[in-house]
């Protein structure tokens, strides 16, 4: 497929990274269909949405026009079935459960156009371990947003040893247009690029902290102020959520068997107390105001 084919997008999984990357490929022009099975996840999406156009006018950030226009272009369904029929291009944003998103998958592979593309936004879960369910296995890649998807422009395309070249190169040439900044990882490995570097970082800020070299919130500053990170690692551990640092370790750990793969103690305290970070009001720090 050439991005000149993609028309239509459906984004499965409609909570805060799928509701995000589909309002921006309604934005860059996009007919683009949010799906999730809750409905309570399904009407925050939508809220979210309705919010954010008029916010961005407000601000002079965008055009009355343009929201207008994107708003028209986003809608928001919990069959996915019949919003994936036209769908040229789907991305797949649920929790990082490789079995829920095996399921996903095949089931995409029976409702979506035959010449369709679909993605996984997974963070960790390399897309060979979920194409394997399609009979597309071509057309199945990693296409990786960050978080909060609106803001942050880099996007990782991961083509593994299944992928084509035309399907990567499509993946690239669409996140260029819905004006994001796309790296091409050449070959599947654990944490992608990005990942894998903070990873160090964060962990390394983690043993820090274990050792009471520093506190949290100057280990932060030091990033912030000396390295230029927009946030330091406890922040965006708060704002990705300190489960998920806790299940990729876990992840590595059982793949590995190498302890030091393993969460750190305050990682599973915190875990253990549900101070999961932002969505839960406190993590690291806390957001209860």
């Amino acid at each position: 497929m050439k991005i000149e084919e993609i028309k239509t997008v459906a984004v499965v999984g409609a909570g805060n990274m799928g509701h995000q990357i589909a309002l921006q490929c309604a934005l860059s022009g996009f007919t683009t269909v949010a799906i999730d099975v809750n409905p309570e996840v399904l009407a925050k999406a939508q809220q979210f949405c309705d919010s954010y156009l008029p916010q961005r006018v407000a601000k002079g950030k965008l055009s009355e026009e343009a929201a207008q226009k994107a708003r028209s272009l986003i809608s928001f369904s919990s069959d996915m079935k019949e919003a994936v029929k036209d769908a040229d291009l789907v991305i797949e944003a649920v929790l990082e459960r490789l079995d829920l998103k095996r399921k996903i998958f095949a089931d995409l592979d029976k409702f979506a156009p035959p010449r369709a593309i679909l993605a996984t936004n997974s963070s960790y879960i390399v897309s060979s371990r979920i194409a394997d369910v399609t009979g597309r296995m071509s057309q199945v890649c990693n296409v990786h947003f960050f978080n909060p998807a609106l803001v942050m422009k880099l996007v990782e395309v991961v083509q593994g040893p299944h992928v084509s070249d035309e399907t990567a190169q499509c993946m690239l040439d669409f996140c260029h247009k819905i004006g994001k900044m796309p790296v091409h990882v050449r070959k599947e490995v654990d944490g992608f690029l990005l990942n894998r570097i903070f990873a160090a970082i964060s962990k390394e800020a983690q043993w820090l902290l274990e050792m009471g070299v520093a506190t949290v919130e100057d280990i932060d500053r030091a990033c912030v102020y000396g390295a230029g990170h927009p946030m330091g690692p406890f922040r965006l551990m708060d704002l990705t959520g300190i489960d998920l640092t806790y299940d990729i370790g876990m992840s590595h750990f059982y793949a590995s068997g190498d302890r030091e793969d393993l969460p750190t103690p305050s990682v599973v305290k915190k875990v253990t107390e549900g101070k999961l970070g932002q969505k839960t009001g406190e993590g690291w720090y806390s957001y209860k105001d």
